[in-house]
């Protein structure tokens, strides 16, 4: 198991998913997105199993300001969201091509 997870360290949801995995003692890497954002591949490979438009947190202070609202093409999205990795939603937990959003414990089981 290769656990990824990408987030921001204030966020609540975020902290849940790295307790998870810390109290089962499964190592993970967590890749804050204030600092880092994803690279391109990860991003892609999330996407496999992902819809890009359940990434986008539409709440984001920049999402207005990003005109994500007018955007239909998801090519356009995705760079987007490359440059701006702020407007994730997160966490987003990633093992291998399987990928999810949010704090989705019955699903990280099935990973173990």
């Amino acid at each position: 198991m290769n656990i990824q997870i990408f987030g921001i360290k204030k966020c609540f949801d975020t902290k849940k998913a790295e307790r998870y995995f810390k109290e089962r003692k499964i190592n993970f890497q967590f890749i804050d997105l204030n600092e880092k954002g994803m690279s391109k591949g990860e991003l892609s490979s999330v996407l496999t199993s992902i819809n890009i438009n359940d990434l986008i947190n539409s709440k984001a202070k920049d999402y207005i300001k990003l005109n994500l609202n007018n955007i239909r093409s998801s090519e356009i999205k995705s760079e987007i969201l490359l440059k701006n990795p702020k407007v994730m939603n997160t966490p987003v937990v990633r093992n291998g091509k399987i990928a999810t959003i949010g704090y989705k414990p019955e699903i990280w089981e099935t990973w173990e």
